[in-house]
């Protein structure tokens, strides 16, 4: 496999949030709903995928930078494990590429158990290193959300390839892009996983900044100039808002606790007030609004340097 590094198009000195967000960037990119049919494109995906499976655990990425695993997270053998010109203990001789093939054959189990297991019965091991796994390969799978969904949590069934159909859980406060793994679910091995990535779904009236929920609330011309009490949407439902009298255009309200789950706190909710006009001034307000902008002229844009 290609050197993750350059598969990320990221310097071996980049931060972890730096390889994070070129990984999202590609993956959004190459993702096979995105590319129907591009056999390419998935394949780029996959090596994308996994180098950055590699690339954003620390520990992984640390044995990578030391030569320890290789590209694939496989053991490198420890100098003087076999020879490799040489013969096996049972007459197999082994040619110059002999480490890289084993190398991608096996990998370290889970449980850290050292037998000097070898391979088919023969027993040409790996002196004491660990006993190794044939490991399947991995699948990924896009995973739509809901914005109320992946802050509040949730669960979605997704089919695999098989036609296995397994019940994710989507922790709350989720971000875009999230992966989440399912160990032990992927295709024939013994340590292969689906991962899905979380693409939350734009939502018609909430944003999201961080922890906190931005939204854009309407207001009548009276209620900002005299100020109401209004109901908006939260994550949780309906809630009453006071608008304040003298309110403008731009004006921010916080409801506080309303935003996305963050450990055992949650962000804000904040409020944009926009007023706004009716569809149609009828002649009432037309009359009104003569009279008293003759009487009450303001120099609204005067920090504008006009009039």
């Amino acid at each position: 496999m290609d050197d993750p590094y350059k598969v990320l198009g990221v310097g071996r000195d980049a931060s972890q949030e730096q390889i994070k967000s070129a990984y999202r960037k590609l993956a959004r990119s190459l993702h096979p709903d995105v590319n129907p049919g591009n056999k390419q494109a998935e394949e780029r995906f996959k090596r994308v995928s996994a180098a950055y499976d590699l690339l954003s655990d620390p520990a992984k990425r640390a044995r990578f930078d030391a030569g320890e695993i290789d590209a694939m997270g496989a053991e490198r053998p420890r100098a003087g494990a076999w020879n490799t010109g040489g013969r096996g203990q049972e007459g197999f001789a082994f040619g110059e590429d002999a480490n890289d093939i084993l190398s991608e054959l096996f990998r370290r189990r889970n449980n850290g158990r050292r037998t000097g297991a070898g391979f088919g019965g023969f027993g040409f091991g790996f002196g004491d290193a660990a006993d190794e796994a044939a490991r399947g390969a991995d699948a990924h799978y896009l995973l739509r959300v809901t914005l109320p969904e992946a802050a509040l949590g949730t669960t979605k069934r997704v089919t695999l390839s098989g036609g296995k159909t397994l019940d994710v859980k989507v922790p709350a406060g989720t971000d875009d892009g999230a992966v989440l793994r399912l160990k032990g679910q992927g295709n024939a091995g013994m340590s292969g996983g689906p991962s899905g990535e979380v693409k939350i779904e734009p939502h018609p009236i909430f944003a999201r900044d961080g922890a906190d929920i931005t939204m854009d609330l309407p207001v009548t011309l009276g209620e900002a100039a005299l100020g109401a009490k209004v109901t908006v949407p939260t994550l949780d439902g309906r809630v009453a808002l006071t608008v304040p009298p003298g309110s403008n255009t731009g004006t921010v309200l916080r409801l506080k606790g309303k935003g996305i789950p963050k450990g055992r706190t949650r962000g804000d909710q904040l409020v944009t007030l926009r007023v706004t006009l009716p569809e149609t001034i009828d002649s009432d307000l037309e009359s009104f609004l003569r009279r008293w902008s003759n009487s009450h002229p303001s120099a609204v844009r005067g920090k504008l340097g006009g009039s």
